[in-house]
């Protein structure tokens, strides 16, 4: 475009932008860009994730190995950890405070030893979910994939080396007068509801520790908490004889208590199902779904937000 002033000369103006005027949105759209990093859908986000799938064992087996590697008993440090807490809780609660109460040593024992190794699973999935964002910062950021790969893989990572420490547990249980039988089998299941419930924990904590790694320090003493309150050390259902009912079913619907006691039901063959709640399956299973379903959502909700800031 052109124009005479008032002097003779003619000067050329540029013709108006046909972008001028649109808002950042408006150009995105118009141009098809995207946000880097943005959201995908819920269907597609579980697509991708599957498609880390490879990376997701990996990850776990390579945290798995490094996690006692300057250590001189490396990985038998798995088995000797939750060996030890159990072998201090049985001076402790066993034979100072008597929380063995109604169980023979036979029982109370391989009881103890598989309460540790259980909550022990549950409390190192959430201790390794609450720092799998802020814990991994140059993996988030420098590159592209789902952010729920982290929290999962250290929920594998954690199930892995239970099943290590199975074997220990098998060795107890079997030295205290149980014999293997069809109720081992209900070890599949109650593993699989646990690690479904571990993962959706994991995830929930993950989404809370990017946001505040802070809670980091936190988690511990409300962990330590929970231990106390779903019966690692004792039987709920002993302990609490005389007590108001309604107290007794809140504590024994505690999911944490719910595997332990499945576990041990499976296991041990002096505790029977006197010592769980009713509709205990359907309680189990509830709490994996509902955690592991609800934990992933809001997971995925925050997933463009990890790493930012």
């Amino acid at each position: 475009m052109s124009e005479t002033t008032h002097d003779g000369t003619v000067t050329v103006t540029a013709a108006p932008s046909p972008d001028a005027g649109l808002t950042a949105a408006e150009l995105a759209a118009k141009y098809g860009l995207s946000v880097s990093g943005a959201r995908p859908s819920l269907v597609e986000y579980i697509r991708q994730l599957w498609g880390r799938r490879h990376f997701i064992l990996a990850f776990s087996q390579a945290k798995l190995t490094a996690q006692y590697s300057q250590a001189k008993l490396g990985q038998l440090w798995q088995v000797a950890t939750p060996l030890l807490n159990a072998a201090v809780y049985f001076f402790i609660f066993g034979l100072i405070l008597h929380a063995s109460r109604g169980m023979s040593r036979d029982v109370y024992i391989p009881f103890l030893v598989t309460g540790v190794f259980v909550f022990t699973f549950t409390q190192s999935s959430v201790m390794s979910g609450v720092r799998a964002i802020s814990g991994n910062l140059g993996l988030v950021r420098a590159l592209h994939f789902p952010r729920a790969s982290l929290p999962v893989s250290f929920s594998l990572q954690q199930l892995q080396q239970l099943l290590f420490s199975m074997l220990v547990l098998f060795v107890v249980a079997i030295g205290f007068g149980s014999s293997p039988g069809p109720s081992w089998l209900l070890i599949v299941p109650v593993l699989v509801l646990q690690f479904l419930f571990n993962t959706g924990l994991a995830l929930i904590v993950a989404r809370m520790g990017a946001k505040t790694p802070d809670l980091a320090q936190l988690m511990p003493f409300l962990l330590r908490t929970w231990m106390y309150t779903s019966g690692v050390m004792f039987s709920i259902h002993q302990m609490l004889q005389g007590r108001s009912e309604w107290i007794v079913r809140l504590l024994q619907v505690n999911p944490a208590a719910v595997y332990m006691d499945l576990m041990r039901f499976a296991l041990i063959d002096g505790y029977g199902a006197e010592n769980l709640p009713p509709h205990v399956w359907a309680i189990a299973l509830f709490w994996a779904v509902a955690v592991f379903a609800g934990g992933f959502v809001y997971f995925w909700k925050a997933e463009e937000r990890y790493g930012r800031g």
